[in-house]
């Protein structure tokens, strides 16, 4: 088929064979939901394993050091769906980078579970962080691609598709967390092994339904430049090896260099956009738009990840996790957040519907989203010095809740909002410049949690805290000029 062709598109109108939606979706659905339950599973108890005691069954490393790499290895999945994105619109396409990414997740997560140590660790966390970074970048697309673009039933299919993240992630911290307290840690991270297993299973068996969607690269590499672009990938490998084996990458500031690249990442793609001449005066307006809201998004995210970090950390010494006699394990605390998602996600849809054209803009927004999440964070102050294991249950289903409303108020507005100020030329880039923000944050969520000291927590909250809020404020106070710059786009 000549790469000009669209895809035959199996998913067309007259196909209603699941809920009403195209049959594709349900394989898209089901190879989600165990990528997310495989992907929070493991990140649920990975952080204990790294600074729980040997006889825990940990490898014994400092708190600040397990935050670190669990910063950095977030920061990695997200920074790799640029990687994932290129691969697939150049190399292999959607549909055969999706299942490659797949297969990485799954022998990521064996290796967790069957290497011991830090060998178990270092392989496991490449290959999942670079397995869920490309299926990341493909899923969503290939969803796309099953409606043509005047389909009303795409936002509904989109609204099943997360749907199916949501269940992942609520149920892998659950089981993985039960496991690794009745068992031990290589149990849970066998158990998302099996997991992501599962969906690739399903996936192989259903994949033929997809049709020719994703089959083929819309913008294929030319031959003569593969070898270029395969020795420039051997470089960066090498470059990386010799780094970690020399000391220059060690657990302690591996979260600081995941940041460090993508704040350089990041201005190059603000210069190279800002100073082509191939966008408009209007444009490169709207890129400029996006640079306050950028910040906003990375500030947001550094707070939001802390979940995997910080509050996992406070999860395992601080909250008193006695239910009805029975303590449940810190993990569990890492499906709060997707119950309320559940919950909300289509409560705030159906209010922004409600509002139309009178709804807040989107410096508004994000800068509701930053605010609300600084407040979270000075929630922890009325339970702190209580002493261990002493913070109630209900105050962090609170805070937790807070998150959740500050999350329905930015991250669903990003990923649209860099698709709508992208200029014409620079589209990819601009959707790239979205998850570089929540790279940076994540990352920067496992430095963070290196200052955070249980002994002594309210300054934490303090400066964390209030660093968003002004953030916050600060672009709403900027937000008319912000719409000024983005010319029309709400």
């Amino acid at each position: 088929m000549s790469t000009l062709e669209p895809p035959t598109l199996t998913g067309s109108r007259s196909d209603h064979r699941f809920f009403g939606q195209p049959l594709p979706l349900a394989n898209l659905f089901g190879v989600e939901m165990w990528e997310r339950f495989s992907f929070y599973g493991m990140q649920g108890i990975l952080i204990y394993y790294l600074y729980y005691s040997a006889s825990e069954g940990g490898l014994g490393i400092s708190q600040a050091a397990a935050t670190s790499i669990v910063g950095a290895y977030g920061g990695t999945v997200y920074l790799s769906t640029i990687l994932g994105a290129w691969i697939a619109d150049r190399l292999l396409g959607s549909e055969r980078t999706l299942f490659y990414s797949a297969v990485l997740i799954m022998f990521g997560h064996i290796a967790l579970a069957v290497l011991p140590g830090f060998v178990g660790v270092g392989v496991g966390l490449v290959l999942v962080a670079f397995g869920s970074g490309g299926l990341k970048a493909t899923a969503t697309s290939i969803v796309g691609d099953l409606y043509d673009e005047q389909d009303p039933r795409r936002d509904a299919g989109f609204s099943i598709f997360y749907m199916g993240v949501n269940l992942g992630a609520l149920v892998g911290p659950l089981l993985t967390g039960f496991l690794q307290t009745r068992y031990g840690f290589h149990w849970g991270f066998g158990l998302a092994a099996i997991g992501m297993f599962l969906g690739l299973l399903q996936y192989t068996i259903y994949r033929k339904h997809l049709g020719d969607i994703g089959k083929v690269p819309p913008h294929p590499l030319p031959a003569e430049t593969r070898t270029k672009a395969a020795g420039i990938g051997l470089v960066a490998v090498v470059l990386i090896a010799v780094a970690a084996l020399t000391g220059l990458v060690t657990t302690s500031n591996m979260s600081d260099i995941v940041v460090a690249l993508t704040i350089i990442a990041t201005i190059a793609y603000f210069v190279i956009m800002l100073s082509s001449k191939q966008i408009t005066p209007i444009e490169r307006s709207r890129v400029l738009s996006f640079i306050p809201m950028f910040i906003a998004s990375a500030v947001f995210w550094s707070l939001f990840q802390q979940q995997f970090t910080m509050v996992a950390v406070y999860a395992d010494t601080r909250l008193n996790r006695s239910l009805f006699g029975w303590e449940f394990p810190p993990s569990w605390v890492q499906s709060i957040n997707p119950v309320f998602i559940i919950l909300f996600a289509g409560v705030f849809a159906a209010v922004w519907t409600k509002l139309g054209p009178r709804q807040p803009s989107s410096p508004i927004k994000f800068a509701a989203g930053t605010i609300i999440m600084g407040i979270a964070f000075l929630c922890f102050i009325p339970m702190a010095g209580g002493g261990a294991n002493s913070a109630p249950l209900l105050g962090l289903v609170f805070i937790l809740l807070l998150f959740t409303f500050a999350e329905l108020f930015l991250s669903p507005v990003g990923l649209s909002l860099s698709t709508k100020l992208a200029p014409k030329n620079f589209h990819t880039q601009m959707v790239a410049l979205f998850y570089l923000s929540v790279a940076c944050g994540t990352a920067m969520a496992g430095t963070l949690a290196g200052f955070y000291d249980e002994n002594d927590e309210v300054p934490y909250y303090l400066w964390i805290g209030g660093a968003s809020i002004a953030v916050g404020i600060v672009l709403a106070l900027f937000a008319p000029r912000i719409k000024k710059l983005m010319h029309g786009v709400q």
